[in-house]
């Protein structure tokens, strides 16, 4: 979760800049206001093509050689990524470049994310007890609402300490900066963790049975196909499709509240920046209590019952939620936003123990990497830039109400096609697999 915490710090912090930041320095000749915040979005969006890259990348690598080491250097690509985005001359200075540069730094940082989520709830999640894995695996998604919740205070107490003209001149440059530490403190925590015994004892058979081929000659049975992006396709085709549209609605839900509230809340309800920061920094916490909490229900209650109401729930939230907004009140506001962070919270907070018990551990990695990063190119990285433009477009928020109920809509349904998993036992799906790697080549010569 600290490690993880770290990486969403840098994440969110470059979410919240698109908004305060990135559209005036780096996109000044866009039209609108609103114009430059969709230029600046788009760049936004940049990171989340990146993450099935990083997903699929980390996702092969550490399937074969473990979670931990993949993990500490993601931890550094977007450790030297975020800082290096701190130090970049904006577009006054050297002109088109600054985006250009500001979108190269983003991929990095897209990528270097898109291979940590799987590694690190697959940490947490295999090493957890059957009967808990759902609140034990809850932790690293807490890291999410933390790691929000510390760039938004970072960026809250630079912009109230600040006056606007300090802050867009250096002030925001120090939230960058400020990665060095936490990164330092992240990856010293992640030299204390260790794969999880199902994990070595998967690595060490196939380990064996590459030795057993190159000692009979046939390399060709050598397992170095066992695991990858086209193995879980071959093998898992509706798991990555369940686990995608699981990840649908979750990912939209997120950053309609996180990200397009703070572009709703500054420029149609025309709250200062220090305000809204401080509104999505209670929020957060919120929300970070309450991740642990829903995974202890997903445990009792079982997984599908408890990510079916965040489904339900989250399609209604976009309805009432910019009403809310309108009134300009601090405490309905903050109402609304925690109410959207805690029907988001009822979805993300079971992910990892759900798409755990889908993949057989020698594909897992790769496996919930490409249910989840693949998704935010159609979802995370594009509601934003969705919300925005229908925004713009129809100057209203039911547009963008009916797009967010649509998204909760088509995971309801991936919810009700998912078999009920709570409780499960990772060997018992190691076990079921290896049978099936059997029937295989017996059907086969049949």
């Amino acid at each position: 979760m600290a490690g993880t915490t770290v990486e969403w710090y840098e994440f969110f912090l470059y979410a919240a800049a698109s908004t305060l930041v990135f559209g005036p320095l780096f996109f000044p000749k866009a039209g609108t206001e609103l114009d430059g915040i969709i230029a600046a979005f788009i760049t936004y969006a940049v990171g989340f093509l990146a993450r099935p890259i990083g997903g699929l990348v980390f996702g092969h690598f550490g399937d074969k050689f473990g979670r931990k080491r993949l993990l500490q250097l993601s931890l550094i690509m977007v450790g030297a990524s975020t800082f290096l985005m701190g130090c970049l001359p904006v577009f006054d200075q050297i002109g088109y470049l600054a985006p250009a540069l500001l979108v190269l730094l983003r991929f990095v940082q897209g990528f270097a994310v898109g291979g940590e989520w799987g590694g690190a709830v697959l940490l947490v999640a295999e090493h957890s007890p059957d009967k808990s894995r759902g609140f034990w695996s809850s932790w690293p998604q807490s890291a999410v609402p933390m790691g929000n919740l510390l760039a938004t205070g970072v960026l809250f107490l630079l912009s109230s300490t600040l006056s606007q003209e300090a802050f867009l001149a250096w002030g925001w440059r120090v939230a960058f900066w400020l990665s060095v530490i936490i990164v330092a403190i992240g990856y010293y925590i992640r030299t204390k963790v260790s794969d999880a015994p199902i994990f070595l004892a998967a690595r060490e058979e196939r380990e064996q049975e590459e030795r057993d081929a190159v000692e009979a000659g046939d390399v060709q049975a050598a397992p170095e196909k066992t695991y990858g992006m086209i193995e879980v396709f071959r093998h898992y085709p509706r798991a990555v499709f369940t686990a995608m549209g699981l990840r649908f609605a979750e990912n939209i839900l997120y950053y309609i509240v996180i990200t397009f509230s703070l572009t709703y809340l500054s420029v149609i309800v025309k709250f200062d920046t220090s305000r809204i920061l401080l509104l999505l920094l209670l929020a957060s916490a919120i929300e970070f209590c309450a991740m642990p909490l829903v995974g202890k229900l997903s445990d009792h209650f079982g997984r599908r019952p408890v990510y079916l109401t965040g489904a339900l729930l989250g399609g209604t939230w976009g309805f009432f939620a910019f009403p809310m907004m309108d009134t300009g009140n601090d405490l309905i506001i903050l109402a609304a936003v925690t109410i959207g962070l805690l029907f988001h919270a009822t979805m993300y907070a079971g992910q990892p123990a759900i798409m755990s018990e889908m993949f057989p551990t020698r594909m897992r990695y790769s496996g919930v990497s490409l249910g989840y990063q693949v998704t935010s190119i159609v979802a995370g990285s594009l509601a934003p830039i969705i919300a925005t433009s229908l925004l713009n477009a129809f100057g209203s928020s039911v547009p963008v109400a009916l797009y967010l109920m649509t998204a909760c809509i088509i995971t309801a349904i991936a919810v009700l096609t998912l078999k009920e998993t709570r409780g499960s036992s990772l060997h018992a799906l190691d076990a079921e697999d290896a049978r099936r790697m059997q029937a295989q080549p017996a059907m086969a010569s049949k």
